[in-house]
């Protein structure tokens, strides 16, 4: 009998030794506080429709940011002055509390009653719908320096040239262009030559930071630039473009820099 006893007790024991090891989980699950339709995205302009915008997420709980084609806004309210006219569809990215979302509004622009960045005029001219065609500053066996090889990342020496390419080896699409405008969008076109079909993109410019993102197409002087078509903007003036990538396509230890003026 007492064998039998010492036996359970011996059991009850290993099991209350067994089970204090086992972990406690407080688990916690993130739950929605509305779903996508439940978001409530507005804007708001004067009554000419004009193109200073307002974009509102108005839906308490939900966090995000608004993406309006041109930049980013880490914010639920930006106000924007948008230099395309027509509608435009811009989108808001956040979550509900348990899941990730994106909404799109619409928004038409009838008129560019409020000014633009000079930088918006000096890339495309003051008639944004027509837009403005851009070509190399330069011609190759002159010295002109229009493309060149300069010190890897920093923007502060771009116009440093430690080998003029294009004096001796002219990139592909030396005699070619590249075009801009703001006809409905932020439209882009590559020619490879003055007479060749266009690739057509479309590109983004954050005068903040001082960057020219091409879409969908490449940049004049393509063979220098970099993987994500993204480039520093040194120079914008109604009159010259230069631009600068930190680490050049051509050999991925330079940099390198592209010169160009209004064809």
């Amino acid at each position: 009998m007492k064998i039998h006893n010492i036996k359970y007790l011996l059991i009850a024991a290993f099991t209350l030794v067994f089970s204090a090891c086992d972990p406690i989980v407080d688990e916690q699950h993130l739950e929605n506080s509305t779903d996508v339709a439940g978001v409530e995205l507005t804007s708001a302009q004067n009554s000419a429709k004009g193109n200073t915008i307002t974009l509102s997420m108005n839906t308490p709980g939900v966090t995000g940011y608004w993406d309006y084609n041109l930049g980013k806004a880490l914010t639920n309210e930006v106000t924007i002055v948008y230099p395309i006219p027509g509608k435009s569809t811009f989108t808001f990215v956040g979550t509900l509390g348990g899941e990730f979302f994106s909404k799109t509004i619409d928004v038409q622009v009838d008129k560019l009653d409020t000014p633009l960045d000079q930088d918006w005029y000096d890339l495309v001219s003051t008639n944004t719908a027509a837009g403005k065609t851009w070509v190399f500053d330069g011609v190759a066996g002159t010295g002109d320096a229009y493309w060149f090889m300069s010190p890897p990342d920093d923007p502060s020496t771009a116009m440093t040239a430690w080998w003029n390419a294009g004096d001796c080896c002219p990139p592909l699409d030396v005699s070619g262009k590249m075009h801009f405008d703001l006809n409905g969008a932020a439209n882009y076109n590559h020619y490879q030559t003055a007479s060749a079909t266009a690739e057509k993109g479309s590109f983004v410019m954050d005068i903040a930071n001082k960057k020219l993102f091409i879409n969908n197409s490449k940049i004049l002087g393509y063979e220098a630039g970099n993987a994500a078509n993204e480039y520093t903007i040194i120079t914008l003036t109604e009159d010259k473009l230069v631009l600068y990538v930190p680490r050049s396509l051509k050999d991925k230890t330079t940099g390198w820099t592209f010169v160009y003026k209004p064809e």
